[in-house]
């Protein structure tokens, strides 16, 4: 308990790291990175009509809570249009991968070594990733008008640009990893996550002039309060208690040594890549449909009724099935990921190994029956949780009648993690600088 009191707080942390030259070196060196990367953000590719851009926005919601994501950096179509996403795909991917191939399984026993390895493979992995993406984009907004020339070579060197843009993206967010403070990947996207709520800040100011006043404050309730179960969640753990024993032989004699620990098990052990894995599964249907459906003012054909089925600002009862899917979608991968990052822990057979068992419990099948079971059961909790956080967007709407602020709650849940982290990784530095007597 006195650990925890006496456990520096947010401001307190900062002001204390403003003191030691080294930590204020790694923080001016963060900041710097974000401003370079705010800087890349505006960027724009050549070739792309501004107007017909900021029309196709106004018009897709999905578009809009994409460009929070990156920043604004979507919206002006610039060189990160794609900012570290393809990065975050191929590191999915190569996790995925790890249980099922046995030379990347091979790999993560390696130690460092293997690390390094699996890196090297998940970068050279995110250069056709962000590649396919570009095109992508370039398709659809060429469908859409907003690119004027699909010729070969400019779109050739579009698609170059904007895969420079991700790599250089990847490449700052390694320096922040080495020189600054906190994951940089996770900072880059905390980045331009928070600077696209500007457009949050003036759909408020929108909503207050159009008299929406009591729907704005319910709003803002909901935002604090699913903040701050973010926060709670994203925090929560089981304790499991573990003993260990071990061999020591002094002076020619065997002696026992015994000691006490435990395992925290994350209820949300899967972050919000359920989110990302679910929200991919039920765009997809309505973006390929998108290529095939009427213009506005024809007579609608198939593929305009399965937009209308995967829209998630359709009218209800349509709008419902988008929802319910997302819901039960993100349990489901929930559950999923659960299950492979524990696979890959091997929690059971590392206790073995080291001469640590569960008080009352067996080692072995027993051990890892126990730690099934429990991980089940936080699991529901952890994925329940996620999956309320996905439709909370739609119930704020419902509730409120708000219709100019997209709340992302995907968007919350990566910055709360993220400050969370960094906080965390910053207090570890002044309490080892206070252990070595920097600090009096």
């Amino acid at each position: 308990m006195r650990a925890r009191q006496t456990k520096p707080r947010l401001l307190q942390a900062l002001i204390d790291a403003f003191h030691l030259p080294d930590l204020r070196q790694r923080l001016l060196i963060t900041i710097g990175i974000l401003v370079i990367f705010r800087f890349v953000a505006h960027v724009p590719l050549p070739g792309v009509d501004a107007v017909a851009l900021r029309q196709l926005f106004e018009q897709n919601a999905l578009l809009g809570m994409l460009d929070m994501f990156s920043g604004g950096a979507l919206r002006n179509f610039s060189v990160a249009a794609m900012g570290v996403y393809p990065y975050i795909t191929a590191s999915i991917i190569m996790s995925l991968l790890q249980p099922v191939i046995p030379r990347l399984q091979a790999l993560t026993q390696e130690g460092e070594a293997g690390r390094h390895k699996i890196n090297r493979i998940t970068h050279w992995l995110t250069i056709p990733l962000a590649g396919l993406s570009g095109y992508g984009q370039l398709v659809l907004l060429r469908r859409a008008g907003v690119v004027a020339s699909f010729d070969p070579l400019p779109t050739i060197a579009m698609i170059f640009a904007l895969m420079a843009g991700t790599v250089f993206l990847v490449w700052l967010g390694e320096l922040i990893t080495e020189y600054g403070i906190g994951n940089g990947i996770s900072i880059i996207i905390f980045g331009g996550i928070v600077a696209g709520y500007w457009d949050l800040l003036q759909g408020g100011f929108l909503a207050g002039q159009q008299g929406q006043f009591a729907g704005l404050i319910v709003y803002l309730v909901i935002a604090v309060l699913t903040t701050a179960v973010i926060v709670i969640f994203t925090e929560a753990h089981r304790r499991i208690p573990v003993q260990y024993t071990r061999t020591v032989y002094r002076g020619g004699r065997m002696y026992r040594q015994s000691g006490a620990t435990h395992i925290p098990l994350r209820v949300n052990s899967s972050g919000m890549i359920p989110l990302i894995f679910a929200m991919s599964i039920v765009v997809f249907p309505g973006v390929v449909a998108s290529y095939f459906a009427n213009a506005s003012g024809a007579d609608p054909n198939l593929a305009n009724h399965i937009m209308n089925v995967f829209d998630p600002n359709a009218r209800m009862p349509l709008g419902l099935f988008y929802w319910v899917l997302y819901f039960v979608l993100v349990i489901g991968f929930a559950f999923f990921y659960t299950v492979v990052i524990y696979q890959q822990q091997d929690l059971p057979g590392t206790l073995q190994r080291q001469g640590g068992f569960i008080p009352g419990i067996r080692p072995g099948k027993q051990t890892a029956d126990y730690l099934n079971q429990v991980i089940s059961r936080i699991t529901w909790a952890g994925a329940l949780f996620l999956a309320l956080v996905a439709i909370i967007p739609f119930l704020a709407k419902a509730m409120t009648n708000v219709q100019v602020i997209q709340l992302s709650t995907v968007g919350l849940l990566i910055v709360v993690g993220v400050v969370l982290d960094t906080m965390k990784q910053l207090e570890a530095q002044l309490v080892m600088r206070r252990y070595e007597g920097f600090i009096k």
